[in-house]
């Protein structure tokens, strides 16, 4: 029963284990890839650019997502020709699937994440839902431990 209990309270505050649906994150992640969520850092420390974490879709907090920070509060990001701008700096060093629409320049403001999948022609992310309020991250996305053959530490 202790052991029990135990598991639960682990699995409710410290860690999740997610399963990814979709491509959205390739070739990062792929249809079907067990992860381990770490739900305790985002309270102890930061957001950085570049986590990959999960979240509560913001038009139906029921549904998690699995998205890359790549704007944090107070950052200005767009998109040129299919190119990530950060701070009008380059920043697609993520092995990312270019896609080419254009984003004009969006402010980042304070408790809000601009978040994109990195299999950027077909996902469904900040482009489409706007930005994502900080209470809507759940956690950030530590290892991949299925299938055995991609295992990750993240």
């Amino acid at each position: 029963m202790l052991g029990a209990s135990l598991m639960v309270v682990v699995h409710l505050f410290v860690i999740q284990v997610s399963v990814v649906k979709g491509t959205s994150m390739e070739p990062c992640l792929h249809d079907g890839d067990r992860l381990v969520v770490d739900r305790v850092s985002y309270n102890l420390a930061d957001v950085s650019r570049g986590d990959v974490v999960i979240l509560r879709y913001p038009r139906n907090p029921e549904v998690d997502f699995v998205k890359r920070v790549v704007a944090l509060p107070g950052d200005h990001v767009s998109m040129v020709d299919g190119l990530l701008m950060v701070n009008g700096e380059a920043a697609d060093d993520y092995g990312c699937i270019p896609d080419h629409q254009a984003l004009h320049e969006t402010a980042v403001p304070p408790g809000q994440f601009f978040v994109l999948g990195d299999n950027r022609p077909v996902s469904c992310d900040s482009r489409d839902f706007g930005l994502v309020d900080e209470a809507l991250l759940k956690g950030r996305v530590r290892a991949r431990f299925w299938p055995l053959a991609n295992l990750a530490v993240f």
